[in-house]
């Protein structure tokens, strides 16, 4: 959420705000937003005076809106979606593009029709390159400023802007659905150490990966690709004797190394009870293993595939 303080150029006259239902301690940053600015709030689903606005505008909104209340707007309804549409229709299209691997992203100012969602006209879109190792967090941030611009272009030509939209292609589409926390959990067995870096990229920024030690759930956080560990030895990393999840500890770079069902990945932090180095989980629980040589594999001495129900609470629905 950007502040931004009229004056008397300002494309916008009069504005008021609907928000969703909060469960979370803390206020949504668009409630806060609203109230700095000293700007009329609404909690959904009561959307304030009828017939009064010209145009109304959403952005991860996350409900149906009615053909009765687009209507009540004579231009209409807006959204300001963080993707190049058709590609990753839904509620969770930055996270796919970073999970996916996107090369190219970018924002779609889109026309609101009723019963579906992100299926309306194109009023404008433009592209995005997806920095190298970027999160999703540091994404959504640059998209973000990305879409303000461009509504804020749409809005001073608002009538010209509606004339030119045109309808999404009918190919190419995909989508993008909630993310539930099971997604979090590494499947060391199934993936790849540059999936492993991608999912954390993808999701780690709202709740780290997850695992298993000795039957224990424990969370990793930073993650370190191979190639940035010097002096980790070739040899280990061509032993196919390791399985999957095998654990080995770096003491000149003091990482944690995991082997994954392709390559190894590098982990500086890992919670277990507490949030410990890598060097304090090798110390506190791999130390007797390794006594004898630190480059000798032990098969017990590793992390597991941790499972949890798909049902679990989702990325929106999580108090984080």
């Amino acid at each position: 959420v950007h502040l931004r303080e009229p004056n008397k150029d300002s494309v916008v006259s009069r504005l008021e705000v609907v928000t969703l239902p909060s469960h979370l301690p803390v206020d949504l940053p668009v409630r806060n937003c609203a109230r700095e600015l000293r700007l009329p709030v609404h909690e959904w689903p009561h959307t304030g005076p009828v017939g009064q606005f010209d145009v109304g505008v959403v952005a991860s909104f996350g409900r149906l809106l009615s053909e009765d209340l687009i209507l009540q707007f004579p231009y209409g309804v807006l959204n300001v979606h963080p993707s190049c549409l058709p590609r990753w229709r839904g509620p969770a299209p930055i996270i796919h593009t970073v999970l996916h691997g996107d090369k190219v992203t970018g924002v779609t100012i889109m026309e609101i029709r009723p019963k579906r969602f992100d299926v309306g006209p194109i009023i404008k879109q433009e592209e995005f390159p997806v920095p190298p190792h970027c999160t999703a967090k540091e994404l959504e941030v640059m998209l973000s400023e990305m879409g303000a611009n461009m509504l804020i272009s749409v809005l001073k030509s608002l009538p010209e802007s509606l004339k030119n939209k045109k309808e999404q292609p009918k190919e190419g589409v995909t989508f993008a659905p909630k993310i539930s926390v099971a997604k979090s959990c590494i499947k060391w067995e199934e993936q790849t150490a540059a999936q492993i870096i991608q999912l954390h990229r993808a999701v780690g920024s709202l709740f780290p990966l997850q695992t298993l030690w000795k039957g224990t759930t424990v969370k990793l956080l930073d993650f370190v690709e191979v190639e940035n560990i010097p002096g980790f030895d070739d040899e280990v990393l061509n032993d196919h004797r390791c399985v999957p999840g095998s654990l080995l500890y770096h003491r000149v770079s003091q990482t944690l190394m995991a082997r994954c069902k392709e390559g190894w990945i590098g982990i500086k932090t890992v919670i277990l009870k507490k949030r410990l180095t890598a060097a304090d989980f090798y110390n506190g629980y791999m130390h007797t293993w390794f006594q004898q040589s630190t480059r000798t594999v032990h098969q017990e001495c590793r992390f597991q595939t941790l499972k949890l129900p798909t049902t679990k609470k989702t990325l929106k629905e999580r108090d984080v």
